[in-house]
């Protein structure tokens, strides 16, 4: 976290603990050891403003001429809506990363909503005065860039809906013994006619009512997704499409023109990973989790593998793509590379190779966009 050296006489922090029926507000005065919690009904902005605007008068008569209000608070269900507002509001707002801040393991650990707004006091006090190492801080996205990931997201929700619904009627096909139904063809419905169960009874009027409302589900999500593919497919194309209404995305054409990235996969990297900016190689396998975690104690060192603690889209994605970069890109330097590395190696060994070139994939692709490096070896679409 960067902290200005702005001639801030004095601060006021802030904690907010949020949920969906109430906020509770850990306010920290300038010269003061103490800290005061408060209570206001879960978001109620004008509620929080007019709290804080008190507490500002109060060190205002205290003697603090020059305040700053700095304020944070978990990322979680309530987005990133309240940063802007407050930021809007001339309060100096952080996200925290909930996962990262450290807690005590000598006793069983005390969670309420009123230890959890002082702990993440202390940790944005520590935050200012430099210790970086306290907590990850979320790098909160623009209002463009985070309504970017929704079509993506949207698509990966209707693929399991798609999924849950072909199994559901599966399932209930397979209760009365009924195989040959494959609801993933195209035509499947007319076979329900005149249906007979695997022992050649006359099929379950209820259940099979039941059956036609799952096909109806499935049936709409099947649309959805159809009309999202088509969405995506615009934006990793050039030239956009009238009736979809979007633009052309131009990190993700430019992924496209690569062989092995699909239209698919390049509007998740474009939104997910590479619409930020990354200042090394660490950074962008640090982001989405596929850099290592070595544990060395006295004389125990091992590795335990990759960190999976970034971007799980992205991650998913990198190995997918890791697997269909061998099949498209046979001659690339990386290819070549993972060969030397697995030779006649299966299982593990494959599976760890396959992670290692999923990270040096990501970090290629990074030079690709930044320098415009093309990954050696790799073929480009004309």
């Amino acid at each position: 976290m960067e902290v200005t050296n702005e001639a801030i006489t004095a601060r006021i922090y802030v904690a907010l603990e949020l949920s969906k029926s109430r906020w509770v507000v850990a306010i920290r005065l300038p010269g003061t050891g103490t800290t005061s919690l408060y209570q206001v009904p879960g978001g109620d902005l004008d509620g929080l403003m007019t709290l804080l605007h008190r507490a500002r008068s109060i060190a205002e008569q205290r003697g603090s001429d020059e305040l700053e209000i700095c304020s944070c608070y978990e990322a979680g269900y309530d987005g990133f809506w309240l940063h802007r507002a407050l930021e809007a509001r001339g309060v100096r707002n952080t996200v925290l990363d909930s996962a990262s801040i450290k807690i005590s393991r000598r006793r069983k650990h005390v969670k309420t909503d009123r230890t959890d707004a002082r702990g993440m006091l202390g940790v944005l006090m520590a935050l200012y005065r430099g210790e970086d190492d306290v907590c990850a801080v979320v790098r909160v996205p623009s209002e463009e860039e985070e309504d970017r990931k929704r079509i993506t997201r949207s698509r990966e929700s209707l693929l399991h809906e798609r999924i849950r619904r072909t199994n559901r009627i599966r399932s209930l096909l397979h209760l009365q013994g009924v195989r040959s139904i494959n609801p993933n063809r195209d035509g499947w419905e007319h076979q329900l006619k005149d249906l007979e169960t695997g022992d050649g009874r006359s099929f379950p009027k209820g259940l099979l009512r039941e059956i036609r409302r799952e096909a109806i589900l499935l049936t709409t999500a099947k649309r959805l997704l159809a009309q999202i593919n088509r969405e995506i497919q615009a934006i990793s194309q050039r030239k956009t499409r009238r009736r979809t209404g979007r633009g052309a995305n131009p990190v993700a054409v430019r992924l496209c023109a690569i062989r092995g990235i699909g239209p698919q996969t390049a509007a998740v990297f474009a939104s997910e990973v590479f619409y930020r900016s990354f200042r090394n190689r660490r950074e962008i396998a640090s982001y989405v989790g596929l850099s290592p975690t070595p544990y060395a104690s006295g004389s125990v060192s091992r590795d335990q593998g990759i960190s999976k603690a970034g971007n799980r889209r992205a991650r998913r994605d990198a190995i997918e793509l890791a697997w269909l970069w061998l099949r498209h890109q046979p001659g690339s330097a990386l290819s070549e590379w993972y060969h030397r590395r697995v030779a006649d190696g299966v299982g593990r060994v494959r599976r760890i190779a396959i992670a290692a070139l999923a990270r040096r994939l990501m970090i290629a692709l990074w030079h690709y966009l930044e320098h415009g490096v093309i990954p050696e070896g790799a073929v480009v679409r004309t």
